[in-house]
C-alpha cells in the first residue's frame, strides 16, 4: 500500500501553473530555494540519519517551510493571545514587519526545538523503560517537556485547532518521521560528547533564517574562547578580589546574560567540578555542582531555540556527573527572558501587563518573575559572555534603548563628536553589566567577547571614562582579524582570520573582536591598571589556551595610558609627548584658511 511522506505544491491547478511560469524570475523567486530543499528531502527519504548536524538540517529546513506557510497568515489571530503573553513576558514589543517577522521566528522555533528537546528527553526516558516505545510521537511531545514555560508555550502553539488553521500538521508530521528516522545510537554517541551542540545553534540559525542570525549578531563561541574567559575570571577571583576557590565559592554568583545553548554556564560548572575534587570534596562535589547549577549560576536568553538546547546541555552535563535534576521539580538557573530589561521595579502599566500575563500563562509569568528575582535579588559578582553584535529592530522597548544615554554623555559638548553609533547590542549588554558590578554588587568582574571598536573609536570615549571610573583593572586581548582596518592581513601580510572562523563558517566574523576582562575591588584602587597585547593569525585561540600557563600574567601585556589627549584609548600608543604638542589638523581649521600655508609637493 503506497504511502504519502511529503508532497509539495507548485500550484493549486494546472492553468495557475502555466500562468505563473510566464513570470519565470517571479517563480524561481518564489519556489526557488524551498523547492530545492523538498528535493533534498525526498532524495534522502531513504539514507539513515546519524549525525547531529544531519538533524539540525533536517529541523532547520521543516522550519523553514513552517516559517513559510506562517508568513501567509500575517494577522495570526489564532496566536494574538500568545503574542501579547510573550511581549508581556519578555518586555519586549513585536512592532512593524521587523517586529511580526521575529515573532514568527519565535513561534517556529519554539514549536521545532521544543519538539527536539521533547525527543531528546523521550530517548533518555525510553532508555530506561521495560516497556520501550520504538516511535516517537510528536503530538505528546509537551508530556516530556520539564521546563513548566516552555511545555505551555509548547502546547499553545501545537494545540491542533491553531495548527490546523495554520496549515502545520503536516510539517510536524514529516518532522516527526524525520526524528524516527535517526539511528538515535550512533547519534547520541556523538551528541553527549558535548561539541555536537554547535550544529543546533549558529548552522541552526543560518539554515532556518539567515536575516534574523545577520540581524541579531548570533555566532557560536568556539570552545577555546570559552575556556580562556572562564580559566581567567576564575583566576581574576582568586588573585584580585581574594576569593578562596574562585567560581566554586558558594558566595559567588554568575550570569551570562546571552548564553545562547550555555557554553559558558557548562564549562564554569565544569571547572567548579574539577576545583571541587581537587579540593576533596569526593561525593559531595557532584551535589555541590548541582546545587550551584540551580542557585547560583545563571543565564538568560532571548531566542527560544538556544534556550532549549541550553536547558539539554546543562542537564546532560548533570547527568553525566549523576545527578540529573529530578523531573518537574528542578531547573537550571536558565531564563527565557530580556536581559536588557526587568531590571527595575515596574511600573503603573507594566504592572498591569503582568497582571494580564499572570490570569491569561502563569507559567509564562512564573518564568518573568524568577528571571526579575535573579535580575533584582541576587548579588552577581561576575558576568561573562559573548553579547550579541547587532540591534534588532521591532522589538526594542524605551527602557533598553535608553541603557547607553550614559555613554552619549558629553561627546558632542566636550569631545566634539557630532557623529557617533552606540545602538549596537553588544554596547548595551557592557552598559548592563557595568551598572549590575558598580551600582548593585559594588564588586566583581566583568569579561565579554564582543566587537573591538569601544577599545580605541572616538565614539566610545565617554564609555571607556565610565569604564575607568567604575573598574580597578583592565585587561584586553585584541584578537584582530578585522575585514576593514586590517583585510583580516596580520602587519607581516600573513592571514589573519575571525577567531570566530570554524570548519563549518570559514569566514567568521566581519569584524575584529577583543576579550575585555574588568574587576571593581570593594577597596578601590587609586590609580587605573589598563592592559593590553595583540593576538594575530591562525592559532590564536591556541595561543590564548597557552598563555594561562604564564606565572606573571601581566608581564605578557602593555600598559596603556588612557588620558585625555589620545580620548582615553585603551591601545598602548607609541606617540611621543612632543607630537602630542603640535596643534591637531581639526583645531587648525577652526582658523581663518588664510593662516594654513600649503605644502610644496
Amino acid at each position: 500500500q503506497p504511502v504519502e511522506l511529503e508532497a509539495y505544491s507548485l500550484a493549486p491547478s494546472e492553468a495557475e501553473f502555466w500562468l505563473k511560469t510566464s513570470n519565470p524570475s517571479k517563480f524561481a523567486a518564489e519556489h526557488g530555494d524551498s523547492l530545492l530543499e523538498y528535493l533534498k528531502r525526498v532524495l534522502l527519504q531513504a539514507a539513515p540519519i546519524t549525525s547531529p548536524a544531519d538533524v539540525a538540517w533536517f529541523l532547520a529546513s521543516y522550519a523553514r517551510d513552517a516559517k513559510a506557510r506562517l508568513e501567509h497568515h500575517s494577522d495570526l489571530p489564532a496566536l494574538a493571545n500568545i503574542r501579547q503573553a510573550l511581549e508581556n513576558a519578555l518586555g519586549i514589543k513585536f512592532e512593524r514587519e521587523q517586529g511580526n517577522k521575529f515573532f514568527r521566528s519565535t513561534l517556529v522555533q519554539t514549536l521545532f526545538y521544543g519538539l527536539f528537546s521533547a525527543w531528546v528527553l523521550w530517548h533518555k526516558e525510553n532508555l530506561n523503560r521495560e516497556d520501550k516505545e520504538d516511535k516517537f510521537n510528536w503530538k505528546s511531545a509537551a508530556h516530556h517537556l520539564h521546563v513548566p514555560m516552555l511545555a505551555i508555550l509548547f502546547e499553545q502553539i501545537a494545540a491542533p485547532s491553531k495548527l490546523k488553521s495554520l496549515g502545520l500538521v503536516e510539517v510536524l508530521n514529516w518532522t516527526g518521521a524525520a526524528l524516527n528516522r535517526v539511528r538515535r545510537e550512533e547519534f547520541f554517541r556523538q551528541f553527549d560528547e558535548g561539541q555536537a551542540v554547535q550544529y543546533f545553534y549558529e548552522p541552526f540559525l543560518q539554515a532556518f533564517d539567515p536575516d534574523l542570525r545577520k540581524e541579531l549578531g548570533v555566532w557560536y563561541t568556539p570552545p577555546e574562547i570559552v575556556r580562556y574567559m572562564v580559566a581567567r575570571v576564575d583566576r581574576v577571583l582568586r588573585e584580585e578580589l581574594n576569593i578562596e576557590d574562585g567560581l566554586a565559592n558558594p558566595d559567588v554568583y554568575i550570569l551570562d546574560p546571552c548564553c545562547g545553548t550555555g557554553a559558558y554556564l557548562v564549562e564554569v560548572l565544569r571547572y567548579i567540578t574539577d576545583t571541587l575534587q581537587e579540593n576533596g570534596a569526593g561525593a559531595l562535589a557532584m551535589a555541590l555542582v548541582k546545587k550551584a547549577a540551580i542557585e547560583r549560576i545563571f543565564g538568560f536568553e532571548i531566542l527560544t531555540a538556544p534556550f532549549v538546547v541550553a536547558h539539554l546541555q546543562l542537564g546532560l552535563f548533570l547527568q553525566s556527573l549523576g545527578v540529573p535534576l529530578i523531573e518537574d521539580s528542578e531547573r537550571v538557573g536558565i531564563y527565557l527572558t530580556n536581559a536588557l530589561t526587568g531590571w527595575q521595579p515596574p511600573d503603573e502599566e507594566s504592572k498591569q501587563k503582568i497582571q494580564q500575563l499572570q490570569l491569561s500563562f502563569p507559567e509564562l509569568n512564573k518564568e518573568r518573575e524568577a528571571a526579575d528575582e535573579v535580575k533584582r535579588g541576587k548579588p552577581i559578582l561576575v558576568i561573562l559572555g559573548n553579547p550579541p553584535y547587532n540591534a534588532f529592530a521591532g522589538t526594542s522597548p524605551a527602557e533598553e534603548a535608553g541603557l547607553v544615554e550614559v555613554y552619549k554623555q558629553g561627546l558632542i559638548s566636550d569631545w566634539g563628536i557630532k557623529k557617533f553609533n552606540l545602538d549596537e547590542l553588544y554596547v548595551r549588554f557592557f552598559r548592563l553589566a557595568e551598572r549590575c558590578i558598580s551600582e548593585n554588587t559594588g564588586k566583581g568582574v566583568v569579561c565579554y567577547i564582543s566587537n573591538f571598536s569601544y577599545l580605541g573609536d572616538p565614539s566610545f570615549v565617554v564609555m571607556r571614562q565610565r569604564f575607568l571610573q567604575e573598574f580597578d583593572r583592565l585587561w584586553f586581548d585584541c584578537l584582530n582579524g578585522d575585514s576593514r582596518e586590517t583585510g583580516k592581513l596580520t602587519p607581516e601580510g600573513n592571514p589573519d582570520p575571525s577567531v570566530f572562523s570554524t570548519q563549518y563558517n570559514k569566514e567568521g566574523i566581519r569584524v575584529g573582536t577583543t576579550i575585555g576582562l574588568m574587576v571593581r575591588k570593594e577597596v578601590r584602587n587609586k590609580n587605573v591598571d589598563v592592559y593590553f597585547r595583540h593576538f594575530w593569525g591562525v592559532a590564536k585561540r591556541e595561543q590564548l589556551l597557552d598563555s594561562l600557563n604564564n606565572q606573571d600574567f601581566d608581564a605578557f601585556y602593555q600598559v596603556s595610558n588612557p588620558e585625555t589627549s589620545n580620548r582615553y584609548s585603551f591601545r598602548p600608543s607609541d606617540v611621543s609627548s612632543h607630537y602630542l604638542a603640535w596643534p591637531k589638523l581639526t583645531d587648525l581649521s577652526c582658523q581663518d584658511s588664510s593662516l594654513i600655508i600649503p605644502l610644496q609637493g
